[in-house]
């Protein structure tokens, strides 16, 4: 009996997560990177309202495009996918949950030309986290192609800021170590700067953040008040311990306000 075929994928190759306790089902590979909670968080923290576009850029298998759409069904979703295969299985993806995704394969460096003349409301990216001059690669191709920053954190803001339409934004998400990298790419090309931290644990230093600009903005800097995603000092049991914001989030598909109050 020949093997069930996924926009090019073995099935068993493949599995079938859910998101937003289950309003959301994701066929993602099993070997290399797999999408977690960050790309549920990117998804929250878009201001978003109902008829906007939004441009993802480097969408893997879609998750954060897709719980966009989850939060408010009228936008218009665009994705841009280096690697082919992830490209096919983000718009099966699509097809998937009953929501229209076009997905264009390609390279941000060199932006396809589908793409060259049209500008977004909102550009959001999670892109790769490690800059590889200072870490060691993984084995795994899809992974590193994924996790280790081989195009420059400088040249994802300058594509993200070229396709944001005027008073657009542009959402990403990245370690806080790369707090410094995110705000000197976008001296020159964004301004009103935003910026979220994310925290495992009170007590604890920002893990990650989410950085908001916007195009032609002239606001003053702002950095929020963090947001505790665990409650408690510690993991004490194997038991699910986020906060209750973090479940609004992450299963009911609430906004991440930038206010830093639950």
């Amino acid at each position: 009996m020949p093997e069930q075929m996924i926009a090019g994928w073995t099935a068993q190759n493949l599995s079938d997560d859910k998101y937003l306790d289950g309003r959301l089902r994701i066929w993602q590979p099993r070997a290399g990177y797999r999408a977690g909670v960050d790309p549920v968080l990117l998804a929250a923290a878009v201001n978003i309202r109902a008829g906007q576009s939004v441009l993802e850029l480097g969408c893997g298998v879609g998750t954060a495009s897709l719980c966009l759409k989850a939060r408010e069904a009228d936008v218009r979703l665009t994705g841009l996918e280096l690697q082919g295969d992830h490209a096919a299985l983000a718009a099966q993806n699509g097809r998937r949950n009953g929501m229209d995704f076009e997905v264009i394969t390609g390279d941000l460096a060199a932006m396809p030309a589908a793409l060259k003349a049209r500008q977004f409301d909102h550009v959001i990216a999670n892109p790769p986290y490690f800059d590889r001059a200072s870490s060691t690669a993984s084995e795994h191709g899809a992974r590193e192609t994924a996790m280790g920053e081989a195009v420059p954190l400088a040249v994802w803001m300058q594509a993200a800021a070229k396709r944001c339409a005027p008073k657009g934004y542009v959402h990403m998400i990245h370690r806080a170590e790369r707090l410094p990298d995110l705000l000197a790419a976008a001296r020159g090309c964004l301004g009103s700067v935003e910026v979220l931290p994310l925290i495992a644990r009170a007590g604890r230093a920002a893990g990650l953040v989410i950085f908001r600009a916007r195009r032609g903005g002239r606001a003053d800097f702002r950095l929020w008040d963090g947001v505790v995603m665990h409650k408690g000092a510690a993991h004490q049991r194997d038991e699910e311990s986020y906060t209750d914001q973090m479940v609004n989030v992450l299963r009911h598909g609430a906004a991440l306000e930038f206010s830093g109050a639950p």
